[in-house]
C-alpha cells in the first residue's frame, strides 16, 4: 500500500454564482476549520466549523443568509455531514435554526441519517438548538436572483488520514415549500470515502440526476487526478446550469465551476 506524507487540509466554497468579492468569508471559514486541524482535531470537526462560519455570514445562502421560498413567507434549510469514520447525518426543510449543519452533525450521532420538516425541528429543539427567526434576516424574495441556488460546503483531511465533508443551503429561488435539492443527499451534493471527499453546489435537480458527488468520487478512486475529475463534472453539466465542486484527496485540493465561486484552501504538513 502506498504511503502518503501526513497532511491536514481544508477547502471551502461559498456557492456557484456567488461573487468572488465574498472570498474573504471563505478565508475566515477555512481558517476556523484549519485551526482545529492544526490542534489535532478530526476532519469532521474542521469541516463543520468552517460551514458554521459560512452559515453565520449573511452573504452566503445558508444559515443566516438563507433565501425565501414559495411566496416569500418561508425559509427552509438543508444540511449534511459525512466522514470516513462512519458519520452520516442530514436535515431537510428545517426551519428556525441558526446553524443547520450542527443539527445534521447531531443527527449523525443517532440511529437515523436524515430528519426532515417538523421532525427535524422537534429534534433540534430537544437537542438544545434555540429558536432563530431566519425569515427576519432573509432578503425580500424580489431581491433574490431568479435562479439562486447557492450552497456552502467544506471538505477536510485530518492528520490521522480521515476525510470529511459538510454542506448547508438555504435552498433555491424560486422553489415550492418542501423542495429538497442535492445538499442533504449523499452521493449527490456530497460524498466522503477512503479516496477523498467531494462537495457540490448548483441546481440540485440536475446534480441529483447525475449523482455528481459520487460520480466524481468514483473517478478519483479509480486513479483519475482530482482536478481532471472535477473539470469533467463541470463539462458534463449543461452550460446554462450553475454548478461547482470542491474536492480533497491525500495529495490534492481542487475546485472547478462554470460560474464565479469563492473558495479558499489551507494545508499543513507536519515535520515528523
Amino acid at each position: 500500500m502506498h504511503r502518503y506524507p501526513r497532511r491536514a487540509a481544508v477547502l471551502v466554497h461559498g456557492g456557484a454564482g456567488n461573487s468572488k468579492m465574498n472570498e474573504d468569508g471563505c478565508v475566515a471559514a477555512a481558517e476556523r476549520g484549519f485551526a482545529l486541524l492544526r490542534a489535532g482535531e478530526d476532519a469532521l470537526s474542521a469541516a463543520v466549523a468552517a460551514v458554521v462560519a459560512l452559515e453565520n455570514d449573511p452573504r452566503f445562502n445558508a444559515g443566516s443568509g438563507s433565501i425565501r421560498r414559495g411566496d416569500g413567507s418561508i425559509v427552509e434549510t438543508d444540511a449534511a455531514v459525512m466522514d470516513t469514520r462512519g458519520a452520516l447525518g442530514a436535515v431537510a426543510c428545517l426551519q428556525r435554526v441558526k446553524n443547520p449543519v450542527l443539527v445534521a452533525q447531531r443527527v449523525a450521532d443517532t440511529r437515523h441519517w436524515m430528519l426532515a420538516g417538523q421532525g427535524a425541528l422537534d429534534f433540534a429543539r430537544s437537542s438544545g438548538f434555540d429558536d432563530y427567526d431566519l425569515l427576519r434576516y432573509a432578503p425580500p424574495l424580489k431581491r433574490s436572483k431568479p435562479s439562486e441556488c447557492d450552497t456552502v460546503g467544506a471538505v477536510a483531511l485530518d492528520l490521522e488520514g480521515h476525510f470529511a465533508v459538510a454542506t448547508s443551503t438555504g435552498g433555491a429561488a424560486p422553489a415550492l415549500p418542501g423542495r429538497v435539492g442535492d445538499t442533504p443527499i449523499p452521493g449527490c451534493g456530497y460524498y466522503a470515502g477512503p479516496a477523498g471527499a467531494i462537495a457540490v453546489t448548483g441546481l440540485g435537480e440536475h446534480i441529483v440526476a447525475r449523482m455528481l458527488a459520487r460520480d466524481v468520487y468514483e473517478r478519483i478512486a479509480s486513479g483519475i487526478p482530482l482536478q481532471q475529475a472535477l473539470d469533467r463534472a463541470v463539462a458534463m453539466t449543461p452550460a446554462d446550469i450553475d454548478v461547482g465542486l470542491i474536492g480533497i484527496t491525500r495529495t490534492e485540493s481542487a475546485a472547478a465551476s462554470n460560474r464565479s465561486m469563492p473558495t479558499h484552501a489551507l494545508e499543513y504538513q507536519p515535520r515528523d
